[in-house]
């Protein structure tokens, strides 16, 4: 009797994970080409016109429509982003409502196609987590499934964003269970298998239109000050996102809170145009520019900029209201470093860094740092460009070294806090 019960929960599983698998990958596949294509038109439309000023309005247009969606069409309901989802899975009485999949599904596309400068990897992990939280509920599957259901659907989306089964399926161990048992491996294989399929016929390319051809081990110690650097750039990304959302969530009046941090984003995107959106677009011009060979005091100081302003913006668009996340500004970020680096280190100490190698190390190490998940972060960023999978080395060391650089300042940081916390109590006892 028990081996029937067993039996069957375990094919209901299978069965609602081909399921998930399937309307995940719908999802995120409409999701990605929608935003895509709405976020080229627009952006290449303004710069067409030669009406670069509206670059300032389009983010509070954007996150302005985000508002009013939240508040009129899902009842003033918040997203918390991926912390809802590990609120829902700590917690086994807590839902992810089904609310949650056009909400987060509306919100990601309308921050981003205006300027927003995010990513719709949050949005789709947010969504696909909440149809499989769906499904678990009405499909009569064993509440002990809930967490293999919820990481169904992400490993899913995440596949297909990225075009890579692999990070999707460490993705959802790594970062959403932080574990692993036979039933969550069982359930992500068959939800990765089902994007593999779709990624497979409909033959969709990388991310990134280049190709790793080498690289060199004298390389080695350049590449390890790049992943230092990277975690130390992802803390800044993380405090910064904490301190403005603060902030800006502050401000009582509506209207200040949404068009407040969209209008600095839409400053910042005037004057460098690479911020719009989630920036995808504007590495593909960048490398061009940077495998030049002929070095340009002006274009690294652009490099060094985008580095500390890619991650600003994302914390204001964040701060405002704009759904997303820090996957596409860490990539952004990281390979915009390791572009720096090897431009300079090039020029100023005539190093032969391959500029490629090292914005594909700059991208996955701060990734890494930025989520704490160092092996999604390797297979996706080998994933995203062709013979990716050349530097597996070099960027597992970076992927690393980036997070424990970022785990180790984080830790310093607490540990200082509570020290200079608990002198000032003990001094007010006295």
């Amino acid at each position: 009797m028990r081996k029937s019960v067993v039996r069957k929960s375990y094919v209901n599983l299978i069965v609602s994970s081909i399921i998930i698998g399937v309307l995940a990958t719908f999802l995120a596949v409409s999701l990605k080409r929608l935003t895509e294509f709405f976020e080229e038109h627009i952006f290449n439309a303004v710069i067409t016109s030669g009406w670069s000023l509206l670059f300032i309005i389009l983010p509070s247009i954007g996150i302005t429509l985000v508002y009013f969606a939240r508040k009129h069409l899902f009842k003033g309901k918040k997203n918390k982003g991926i912390k809802e989802i590990f609120h829902t899975l700590d917690h086994r009485r807590d839902e992810l409502p089904f609310y949650k999949v056009p909400s987060h599904y509306l919100n990601g596309f309308l921050t981003i196609i205006f300027g927003g400068s995010t990513g719709v990897e949050v949005s789709t992990v947010v969504a696909t987590a909440a149809m499989g939280a769906s499904l678990h509920r009405k499909d009569k599957v064993p509440n002990a499934f809930k967490t293999e259901l919820i990481c169904a659907g992400v490993a899913a989306g995440i596949a297909i964003l990225f075009a890579s089964p692999i990070a999707g399926f460490l993705f959802a161990v790594e970062v959403i269970a932080r574990k692993i048992t036979k039933t969550i491996v069982l359930s992500c294989a068959i939800a990765v298998f089902t994007a593999w399929l779709f990624l497979h016929f409909n033959e969709v390319g990388q991310l990134f239109d280049f190709s790793v051809i080498t690289w060199n081990k004298e390389a080695l110690p350049f590449m390890v000050l790049l992943s230092v650097l990277a975690g130390l750039t992802a803390v800044y990304f993380t405090k910064s996102v904490i301190i403005i959302k603060d902030k800006i969530g502050g401000i009582k009046n509506n209207f200040l809170r949404v068009n407040t941090g969209a209008l600095l984003v839409g400053i910042g995107i005037f004057f460098f145009p690479q911020l719009y959106g989630d920036s995808y677009h504007a590495i593909t011009e960048l490398m061009h520019e940077s495998v030049q060979g002929i070095f340009s005091a002006k274009f690294a100081l652009v490099l060094l900029a985008l580095v500390f302003l890619k991650p600003l913006a994302a914390s204001l668009t964040l701060g405002a209201g704009g759904d997303g996340g820090v996957f596409a500004p860490s990539i952004v970020a990281g390979a915009i470093l390791g572009m720096f680096i090897a431009i300079v280190c090039n020029h100023f100490f005539n190093t032969e860094l391959i500029v490629l190698n090292f914005a594909l190390i700059g991208a996955a190490a701060m990734l890494s740092a930025a989520i704490h998940a160092p092996l999604t972060a390797l297979f996706l960023v080998c994933g995203i460009v062709s013979d990716g999978f050349i530097l597996f080395f070099p960027i597992l060391i970076g992927s690393f070294i980036a997070k424990y650089v970022a785990k180790l300042i984080c830790s310093y940081t607490v540990y200082s806090y509570k020290s200079n916390f608990s002198g000032h109590v003990s001094g007010f006892r006295r």
